[in-house]
């Protein structure tokens, strides 16, 4: 089988991983830089993709690791070797709506799935007020667009989140902001490929002095996974679309939410802190699709549970979606 890696570098380790996992099932592995592929649409029924100007030899499945920074160009390679009905591990759709935080959450929230507390404003002041609407400190800010390693922070106070906001917002981002319970809480990250929960770990970030992210530097340890968490990250993995998929939840005295979906997950420090082989998983999840396995993104089309109607007109009220806990 011939298998292609879409990713910036093959050096990467989650990708690197994956290459050694394809060739040690005998299959061709190549590593395709994105932004060095060219496209080609003329109105018919081809597709057509080059690779620095020549015409791209015939692949049996693509795998995306396609980074945030080149999102926009990466998906739109991605959705054209789609349109060339080549099987992909994981859609462009499924992709993009996972990098979309709020829309994300909209959509696990319409479909009845628990979500912390969650608010989003353009202005700091705004997101400072509407702090005990999501339990009060500590909370998590993120990134709209945030990506595995960079844009989620834990602060633990007020002095910190004011920081924390001015720096983000004048930076132009937009992003949101969540309950984060630590003292009754753990954060769980469960990988989920081909519909399936294959391992689950335990985040524990590195305190630091202002605040800390999540992603970047957290210690890991291997979590065996409940039934709860593994029924919940299936469910959202399938819902979003996605074959790959790391499923973050907050865990408050056994109560699991759903606060983030990842479709490009690092894998080798999961492997580290579980001892299991990651990366075999998804070359079994493409030799699936390519041998006529239904993908995930069909069982995405559900449709979501409708949300209260609005009061009639002239009536004081307002509909409450996921409103905290008292």
């Amino acid at each position: 089988m011939k298998i292609t890696v879409l990713s910036r570098s093959a050096s990467i380790s989650s990708t690197r991983r994956i290459v050694e996992a394809g060739r040690a099932r005998g299959h061709r592995v190549r590593v395709l830089n994105p932004l060095r592929v060219q496209m080609h649409l003329d109105g018919g029924s081809q597709a057509t993709l080059f690779y620095d100007r020549k015409k791209l030899t015939p692949t049996d499945v693509v795998i995306p690791r396609i980074a945030l920074s080149i999102s926009t160009y990466g998906l739109a390679v991605v959705n054209q070797f789609g349109l060339a009905r080549v099987p992909l591990v994981n859609h462009a759709q499924a992709i993009a709506q996972s990098r979309n935080k709020m829309r994300a959450l909209q959509l696990l929230s319409a479909h009845g799935i628990d979500i912390p507390a969650t608010v989003m404003a353009r202005d700091a002041a705004h997101l400072k007020e509407m702090v005990g609407l999501v339990g009060g400190v500590p909370v998590l800010v993120k990134l709209l667009q945030g990506q595995e390693k960079h844009g989620v922070m834990v602060c633990e106070s007020l002095q910190s989140l004011e920081a924390a906001l001015e720096a983000v917002l004048g930076l132009g981002h937009n992003l949101v902001m969540q309950e984060y319970v630590r003292s009754t809480g753990q954060d769980v990250r469960v990988l989920v490929v081909g519909g399936e929960a294959i391992a689950g770990v335990l985040r524990k970030p590195r305190p630091g002095r202002l605040s800390h992210t999540l992603n970047r530097g957290a210690r890991l340890e291997a979590l065996p996974l409940s039934p709860s968490h593994r029924a919940m990250a299936e469910k959202v993995a399938r819902l979003v679309g996605l074959e790959v998929a790391a499923v973050d939840i907050l865990d408050v005295q056994g109560h699991p939410k759903v606060f983030e979906v990842n479709s490009s997950p690092a894998l080798l420090e999961m492997e580290a802190a579980t001892g299991l082989d990651l990366a075999t998983p998804i070359i079994q999840r493409a030799e699936d699709l390519v041998a006529g396995a239904a993908p995930v993104w069909t069982a995405a089309l559900e449709t979501p549970q409708a949300l209260p109607p609005p009061p009639p007109p002239g009536r004081k009220g307002a509909v409450k979606v996921n409103a905290p806990r008292s």
